[in-house]
């Protein structure tokens, strides 16, 4: 198993009256993921300035369980149309303190 941590972080946005239900229809493929083997966090949020973009965030402990849980994901069928989207997967070197 790979010993590298990986990141997946980024944000789409969408027409901003559909921006919070987006968000909940996230609300149980979050809370699975959260309890995936080797999800270490994971959210799906609305912004807290742009009230048409949502953020991501997962980190997981390897590619390989990021890879096993989008095996299983089983995301929303129905979901507010992307207008724009920038997520990337990071693939961790080495961490440290923020600070």
């Amino acid at each position: 198993m790979s010993e590298r941590k990986v990141i997946v972080a980024g944000w789409t946005t969408v027409d901003p009256e559909k921006r919070d239900e987006a968000v909940e229809s996230f609300k149980d493929l979050v809370l699975r993921a959260r309890n995936a083997p080797g999800c270490l966090d994971m959210a799906i949020t609305a912004d807290t300035v742009d009230p048409s973009r949502i953020n991501i965030f997962e980190f997981w402990r390897s590619e390989e369980d990021l890879n096993a849980w989008r095996a299983v994901s089983d995301p929303p069928k129905e979901v507010t149309p992307i207008v724009k989207m920038e997520v990337q997967k990071h693939i961790i070197q080495e961490s440290g303190p923020p600070f």
